[in-house]
């Protein structure tokens, strides 16, 4: 690896979102990017397609993991030291992220180590996990006369969110979207009705969301543990609960209809 020194031009990292799924999800300036790179370091829940249909060749790639729960995933440092090593040797970096880069990623880290050594950079939104599972599943996130805002939230066994914050939640009449809740959906259920009393609110469970393999299954924060239980949700999947779940009877219009997984090769 390199190291910070003037003997040898920097050369730029670029941190682009690589969208929910769907490989035609990215943006044109992300498409023009990935044809420059010399080596992308990409998250889990990237859609390979997109890689092997747009970047050249001899692309040096790098799985850097990521993956919720998941001790082997790389860590965060070892992230960070990837971009800065091969940018000061010149190297054109993509740092591809799954969804948009703004959205319960890292990138403050990664931002902080790449002004660090003063490496030139950009950043390219791209399409939130929400926005492209709601999208998909006919679910609009806001709707007059369902819902007038949207709380994105993560969940998971280390959120421990005290009772102000989920009073400020039940209080709301925004859609709620969760973030890596799918496999503690039946505590979030238990949270929300002993915070909100209604029982009867929509939750849907999007999985794998804008792929071939999305499945879209609903329920309500009181039946829940009844319609799902025993049932493993593939990964990526997020948590829908609000009226406007309701819609999607009326304006599902994708339907996957695979079994198995996009992100199989990755998982393994």
């Amino acid at each position: 690896m390199g190291n910070d020194n003037n003997t040898t031009k920097k050369g730029k990292v670029i941190i682009a979102g690589a969208g929910p799924g769907d490989a035609e999800l990215i943006t044109i300036k992300l498409q023009k990017r990935l044809t420059d790179a010399d080596v992308i370091i990409c998250d889990r829940l990237v859609n390979p397609a997109i890689i092997t249909q747009n970047a050249k060749k001899d692309v040096v790639v790098i799985h850097a993991g990521k993956q919720g729960y998941n001790d082997a995933s790389i860590s965060q440092d070892e992230i960070n030291e990837l971009i800065v090593s091969h940018a000061l040797e010149g190297r054109t970096v993509l740092r591809l992220k799954g969804g948009d880069v703004a959205f319960f990623s890292n990138v403050l880290d990664e931002l902080y180590a790449i002004t660090a050594h003063e490496i030139p950079f950009e950043i390219i939104p791209g399409i939130t996990a929400a926005a492209g599972a709601s999208a998909y599943a006919g679910i609009p996130l806001t709707a007059r006369g369902f819902s007038q805002g949207v709380q994105w939230v993560t969940f998971s066994p280390s959120s421990n969110y005290n009772h102000e914050k989920w009073e400020y939640l039940a209080a709301s009449n925004d859609t709620l979207v969760f973030y890596m809740a799918s496999k503690n959906v039946f505590q979030l259920a238990e949270q929300l009705i002993k915070y909100i009393g209604e029982k009867d609110i929509a939750l849907a469970i999007i999985e794998q969301a804008t792929t071939p393999y999305q499945k879209v299954n609903i329920s309500t924060l009181k039946n829940c543990t009844i319609d799902f239980k025993g049932k493993k949700f593939s990964s990526p999947s997020l948590v829908i609960v609000g009226d406007v779940v309701k819609l999607h009877q009326q304006f599902n219009w994708f339907n996957g209809d695979n079994e198995g997984s996009i992100f199989k090769e990755l998982e393994k």
